[in-house]
């Protein structure tokens, strides 16, 4: 029992950290709950309740800061709770060992392309404009799918909201972080709500490593201020490998 929090919390810390400088704090913090050896729904849905915690502080300094349109985030937050409810619910009928499998397919991908993509994780403000129609339509159309992502996984939906609210939505960098912020928060709770109801939440360390989230989360808001992204890459990438590796001896064992 010690253990685990002592596995989870500092990582748990560095992955607040992370997500608040360019996203992807996911792809720390689900790996560090499984490295302490919590079976894969509890860490999922665990997963679920430290993230929201973390987030929900990210989200309204978003919000203080101007980034958040409500007309686009109310419409985004439907679009991200039906996906995420779909999500969640597949997740929960997948066994064990295929839903490690399916880890060790996206993991090594994400960090293929974190690797590849330089700029993956870059996050400069830009001004907003006025939203076309098409502009909300490919909003909900990702809110939808990569919701129904986070519902299933989680890991790097921060990251691909932001790339695809951008480069697809065409939304100003500005706002897409912000709705970034808004549809993450709102599949993390949707998700957790559902393995909170199949009692698959580990309450008192998700609890525990949430405040650790939200601690990372301001230190990794205040360190971007000064510094930039540059040092979340890195970190997400040996973070993945050393995860990876685990998973590869746990099925060759």
């Amino acid at each position: 029992m010690v253990t685990e929090f002592l596995i989870v919390c500092p990582l748990v810390f560095l992955a607040g950290f992370v997500d608040a400088i360019g996203g992807g704090g996911g792809l720390i913090s689900l790996p560090a709950y499984l490295m302490a050896g919590i079976p894969a729904h509890f860490a999922v849905g665990t997963n679920k309740l430290s993230s929201a915690m973390g987030t929900t502080v990210a989200t309204l300094e978003f919000a203080r800061s101007g980034y958040i349109r409500l007309k686009l985030a109310f419409f985004s937050v439907l679009a991200a709770i039906v996906g995420s409810l779909f999500g969640a619910n597949m997740a929960l009928h997948i066994s064990e060992y295929y839903f490690r499998l399916i880890l060790l397919i996206v993991l090594p991908l994400t960090a293929l392309y974190l690797l590849l993509n330089k700029h993956a994780l870059n996050s400069k403000l830009a001004d907003s404009a006025k939203l076309t129609v098409s502009q909300f339509v490919a909003t909900l159309f990702i809110s939808v799918s990569l919701g129904a992502w986070d519902g299933f996984y989680g890991p790097g939906t921060g990251t691909f909201l932001i790339l695809t609210l951008v480069g697809i939505a065409h939304l100003p960098i500005n706002l897409a972080a912000g709705n970034t912020k808004v549809i993450n928060l709102t599949t993390n709770v949707t998700a957790l709500a559902v393995f909170l109801l199949n009692d698959k939440v580990l309450i008192l360390l998700g609890l525990t490593a949430g405040i650790f989230s939200i601690v990372g989360n301001f230190l990794g808001a205040s360190y971007y201020k000064k510094f930039g992204s540059a040092i979340a890459r890195p970190i997400i990438i040996v973070v993945l490998l050393i995860f990876f590796a685990k998973t590869i001896w746990q099925f060759v064992s």
